[in-house]
């Protein structure tokens, strides 16, 4: 099969955009792939910052939980402490008598 020189003339240019036109189609799908790969890679991004974020607050909830423990455990020591105090300062000896308070 031989081509012609005026079979050429339509040939040669037709392969030329049929090649650019092939390269065109994959350079596409390479940048399609791309985003979607970029697109992955971002919204994972925005999922690890919301888990991130997330065991933040639980630790911080965590430690303000912890602390308040704390201040009502030393409040009820105190409140413990101060009763038993009041309590031995208002209990009766036996040999002394009961506590008379005369400051006023």
């Amino acid at each position: 099969m031989s081509l012609k020189g005026i079979e050429l003339q339509i040939a040669l240019p037709k392969t030329f955009e049929a090649g650019k036109i092939a390269e065109q189609k994959q350079q596409q799908s390479q940048v399609n792939q791309d985003l979607a790969s970029a697109l992955v890679e971002r919204e994972e991004k925005r999922k690890k910052g919301k888990v991130l974020e997330a065991e933040e607050s639980a630790k911080i909830r965590d430690e303000d939980e912890e602390k308040k423990r704390k201040e009502q455990m030393m409040q009820s020591k105190r409140k413990k402490a101060e009763s038993e105090e009041e309590k031995k300062k208002s209990q009766t000896h036996p040999y002394k008598g009961s506590f008379i308070d005369l400051t006023t």
